[in-house]
């Protein structure tokens, strides 16, 4: 039987270029695949929203073997107010950290070797100032997903 593993989280942004901009040059993942779409997701999925919107699939590898972020962008629709849902999440590497400090981008030392960050629209990121590796194959760089809720 297969190890199960959660897919992706999904996060709703209002500047799409600057949050892309975050998730490329200061957490060094690539996009994935882009989608658009004419109208609203009849199961709601990105929302209460009846217009255009896209989703943006980003990681550090391919969606089959990897957690990724799905940036969903419904245009119009500048930020979001957020709620207590996101605690944060955790990223282990070095250039990260290296990133954020040549776009001086704020960093906060939470704890040694380990500083907090915030994507564009307020959702919070744990930089580990550390790399991850497994006899020189690189692994998943996502360490934490840290959601709020009370029951599952």
């Amino acid at each position: 039987m297969k190890a199960r593993r959660a897919l992706h989280f999904v996060f709703k942004v209002g500047d799409r270029a600057q949050t892309i901009r975050f998730y490329r040059e200061l957490l060094g993942m690539r996009i994935l695949r882009h989608e658009e779409f004419e109208e609203g997701c009849k199961a709601t999925c990105n929302g209460p929203y009846d217009g255009k919107w896209s989703k943006t699939m980003v990681g550090y590898g391919p969606e089959d073997g990897h957690f990724v972020a799905e940036l969903t962008y419904n245009y119009g629709v500048g930020n979001y107010q957020l709620g207590n849902d996101f605690l944060g999440m955790t990223v282990a590497s070095s250039q990260a950290v290296k990133n954020a400090r040549k776009l001086q981008w704020p960093l906060k030392e939470t704890s040694a070797g380990t500083y907090e960050s915030e994507a564009p629209g307020g959702y919070k990121f744990f930089l580990e100032d550390k790399e991850r590796s497994q006899e020189g194959k690189e692994q998943n760089r996502i360490m934490r997903l840290l959601p709020f809720c009370l029951h599952i």
